[in-house]
């Protein structure tokens, strides 16, 4: 039962700032979520933090070992990204539009509304109030939508929706002076940034990028040289920037409205004195104004990259372009979607861009030099229907109502491939026996197999008149395939080898939502919405050779690993378990009351007292049949013990307050006459932007009760997997699909324990030895490391003697430790030789208890296959190698 949140998969990027820290590790926001990628191991996790809602801005420090989230309701996490946990919070007032960390690390500017606060940046220390406010600048008329801090953090550049752009001084926080204003802008501005002129090496220009595809390029000049150059031309227009300031920081004004400077300067260029700092003493002026030239698009993101003088921009039509500064040549132009990019940032080192596009889900990594993909992901864009494991659990494949079916590694989190042939949504999923064969069927009347080889359709499944499959099942053998639809309520079997269409079976007066076939004969179970569980034998040809009637819908159908009994959901939050051998009901369980909880943002009573029914619409029976998971349309996923028939426990998929369903109490004052205040929009900012607000896709078989709240996603889990192993599952929700793990490495559950059989007594035997005795007190004290220790005791001349010695109830924990140390350990051969003296010494217990130790036979067997396929690619790529060195040995 210790399963833990491992991963999320199916959504790498669901909107927001991305950013690179440690110049490796991608960081995105994924709802309300963190993903962490790994650019170099390729592999992606996902942290076990969650923000209230969805997360709209991050900031990292610059050693990347602090990371900062606001969501969208204004609650901020502070976070340790190396231990991976929460030390502090705070809420702001108002939205945040931007937050970025100083380069020292000593505080964070927030942009919340108008208004831009700057915070002591809290460390390691547990303290009652970790955040301190040291200073407030309230200088705009709109909302600030930019920052950005000088090398030395002695300076802050922010930009506004009211056109303007203004310089911060950090030398003296409790000076009054007034910052400096750059003007002339004509939209909002998205970013702004300091340069450096490398000749002078230090900061003296600034950057301002507009809404409007405009890049402002402002330069500073010092007091002796603007003196020089006005005594050149005394005629020279003003400077569209504001000028300089007194030491009071006041300003003055001729007739026609521009601002003109003083003559009176205190402190010289690059002095840094305590009012002003070292850009006191000269004044600001526009060098250039340069158009990036797209027509009818917006510019949606920018970053400015400081040591190459880069500049990289996304538009709201797909296209990104790269610019060489200060002469504002184009090196690149590349059209990555036809949708907004909603981030764009490099990397520390400056060699990869990062784009992310928030309504696909799509987030890339683009080596501009070489002009090559480092990453390339993409979710899905709708909700996943079905999932499905492969028989060694590395794969796992997920359909969405996208008309796409993507194969993810388990491991790496990440999607090797996508099937795009389906042109209706993709309902059921199903892997063949040999690992290599994908089965999907589809609304658009379609079952497809798809060759993970060679990553290709070959093979179709069709009817003599269009239907909507929701429903797919194959024999062990592989050889028939079975498919339920949702309008003609018939079920269609065909042949894998020819595709040929083999039978018909009817009798359901309802859609056929489940299919299952008997895990050890060719008995083919169904459910249906008419009530009913029918039982078919397909090869014979006898139509329905069982029925099991319900009082209500039944909604999904499971076989038990073993085949000897059978669970069906009905429509009103029960799980039945029948016998398919006798045809008995055995028992029930009442699951209404465990997976009710939450209540819609329209519902006006609590979720304790809402009408509305909660039903699992999906099981999946545990690896040893020992256990059922049951999910539906509920924020819980329940684990029930199948002999007992009690709840076990209960998994809260999300805390994510932006999705429908997760509150469980009313607060009449949100309520209103025209609806819940949360759904009244007052703010038209994504029509300004030109994208309208992203809604789910809903599907015409959706179940009753599933009313749409107005493009709130609603939380459910419509699938649930176990892998083959036994070791995690996985869940398709609303947020995507979540993977559970177990660790074993935090579970003390010893056997036979007594007083002489400790830590001690092992390290003893060990001196003594004895390792034969140190590896049964290992196992019977049941510490994994200490497991490992003693199996690495035993010398490869003694494995064969120690292997039958090992009594035959502790087989499953040594196979589970051998199959753990084949994933992470090095000694290939000599784990392997512990796996061929077990098999020859404990065959026959093997066989006989093969269903106890199923879950850990599956995890060696995964362990095994991975170590093959990574030895036959090396082997492939290095076989001339190989060659020559076995060609030199034998002449020798």
């Amino acid at each position: 039962m210790n399963f833990r949140f491992q991963n999320l998969l199916g959504a790498p990027y669901r909107g927001g700032n991305a950013l690179v820290v440690n110049n490796t590790e991608l960081i995105s926001p994924v709802g309300n979520r963190v993903s962490v990628t790994d650019l170099i191991k390729s592999r992606n996790s996902t942290l076990p933090v969650q923000s209230s809602s969805n997360i709209c801005r991050i900031a990292a420090s610059h050693d990347g070992v602090f990371l900062l989230t606001v969501d969208e309701n204004r609650r901020c996490l502070f976070i340790n990204l190396r231990r991976r946990v929460v030390l502090h919070r705070i809420s702001f007032k108002n939205s945040v539009n931007a937050v970025k960390f100083s380069p020292d690390g000593v505080y964070i500017a927030v942009a919340t509304g108008k208004l831009i606060q700057i915070w002591r940046s809290p460390g390691f220390r547990k303290e009652y109030f970790p955040f301190e406010l040291v200073r407030t600048f309230a200088d705009f008329d709109d909302k600030v939508t930019a920052l950005d801090w000088s090398p030395d953090s002695n300076y802050l550049l922010a930009g506004s929706k009211d056109l303007t752009a203004r310089l911060f001084c950090m030398k003296n926080l409790k000076s009054t002076n007034k910052p400096f204003l750059f003007l002339g802008h004509r939209d909002t501005i998205v970013g702004v940034f300091f340069g450096v002129d490398k000749k002078a090496n230090r900061v003296c220009k600034v950057y301002t990028i507009t809404r409007d595809c405009y890049m402002f390029s402002w330069g500073f000049k010092g007091n002796e040289d603007e003196s020089d150059e006005m005594e050149e031309d005394a005629s020279e227009p003003p400077s569209p920037g504001t000028p300089d300031r007194d030491g009071e920081g006041n300003l003055e004004g001729d007739d026609s409205g521009n601002v003109k400077k003083r003559k009176d300067y205190e402190g010289k260029d690059g002095d840094l004195d305590e009012e002003g700092g070292y850009f006191q003493g000269g004044k600001w002026e526009l060098l250039r104004k340069d158009n990036f030239v797209q027509a009818s698009a917006k510019l949606t993101a920018c970053d400015y990259h400081r040591e190459l003088d880069m500049v990289v921009v996304g538009f709201s039509n797909g296209v990104f372009r790269l610019y060489q500064m200060p002469d504002f040549v184009c090196i690149h132009l590349l059209s990555i979607s036809r949708e907004k990019i909603t981030t764009a940032v490099f990397n520390e080192l400056g060699n990869w861009l990062i784009f992310g596009c928030a309504k696909l889900g799509q987030l890339l990594v683009w080596e501009w030099r070489s002009e090559s993909y480092i990453l390339k992901q993409q979710g899905h864009y709708f909700d996943v229907n079905s999932l499905a494991y492969s028989p060694d659990s590395q794969l796992l494949a997920t359909g969405a109502d996208d008309n796409k079916v993507k194969v993810w590694t388990v491991s790496s989190g990440f999607c090797f491939v996508t099937f795009s042939e389906h042109t209706n949504a993709v309902t059921a999923l199903h892997f063949m026996a040999n690992n290599h064969c994908l089965l999907s069927a589809s609304l658009d009347g379609t079952v497809r197999a798809w060759d993970l080889f060679r990553y290709r359709n070959f093979r179709t499944f069709t009817t003599p008149s269009s239907r909507q499959f929701v429903s797919l099942a194959a024999d062990q053998s592989g050889e028939v395939i079975c498919a339920g639809t949702l309008d003609s309520f018939e079920i269609f079997v065909w042949s894998m080898k020819t595709a040929h269409l083999l039978d018909i079976l009817s009798g359901h007066e309802g859609p056929v939502h489940g299919l299952m076939f008997s895990p050890t004969n060719a008995v083919l179970a169904s459910s249906s919405w008419d009530k009913t569980v029918r039982l078919w034998d397909v090869f014979e040809g006898k139509g329905a050779v069982e029925t099991f009637p319900h009082t209500h819908d039944v909604l999904t159908v499971a076989y038990r690993p073993d085949g000897r009994q059978l669970a069906s959901s009905t429509l009103d939050g029960q799980i039945h378990f029948w016998d398919p051998i006798d045809g008995l009901l055995m028992y029930t369980i009442e699951g209404r009351r465990d997976i009710a909880g939450g209540r819609l943002m329209t519902d006006r009573r609590s979720a304790a007292n809402s009408s509305s029914g909660k039903f699992f619409t999906t099981l999946c029976y545990s690896a040893d049949g020992a256990y059922i998971l049951a999910g539906g349309s509920s924020k819980y996923i329940c684990m029930y013990d199948v002999a007992d028939q009690v709840l076990l426990r209960r998994f809260q998929i999300t805390h994510n307050l932006s999705l429908d369903g997760v509150l469980d109490f009313l607060n009449s004052k949100k309520m209103t006459e025209a609806g819940p205040l949360d759904l009244i929009d007052d703010d038209n900012s994504d029509m300004e932007d030109g994208v309208d607000k992203q809604t789910r896709g809903r599907l015409g078989f959706d179940l009753p009760g599933s009313m749409p709240n107005r493009g709130r996603p609603i939380v459910r889990t419509k699938c649930l997997r176990i892998a083959p192993t036994g070791r995690s599952f996985a869940a398709a929700t609303t947020e995507g699909v979540l993977v559970y793990s177990i660790d074993d490495n935090f579970i003390f559950d010893p056997t036979d324990l007594d007083i002489y059989v400790t830590p001690e007594a092992v390290d003893a035997a060990l001196d003594e030895d004895q390792p034969s005795r140190a590896l049964l007190l290992s196992l019977r004290l049941n510490e994994d490391n200490l497991i490992k220790k003693c199996i690495f005791a035993v010398s490869p001349v003694d494995i064969a003697a120690v292997a039958p010695s090992i009594p035959h109830r502790y087989l499953q924990r040594i196979i589970e430790a051998l199959a753990d140390l084949l994933e992470n350990c090095q000694h290939m051969e000599f784990i392997l030789r512990w796996c061929q003296e077990l098999c020859k010494a404990h065959g026959n217990s093997i066989q006989q208890n093969s269903r106890n130790l199923l879950p850990a036979l599956k995890s060696l067997q995964k362990a095994i296959t991975r170590i093959h396929q990574d030895l036959a690619d090396t082997c492939s790529s290095n076989e001339y190698t190989l060659r020559y060195l076995c060609s030199s040995n034998s002449k020798k």
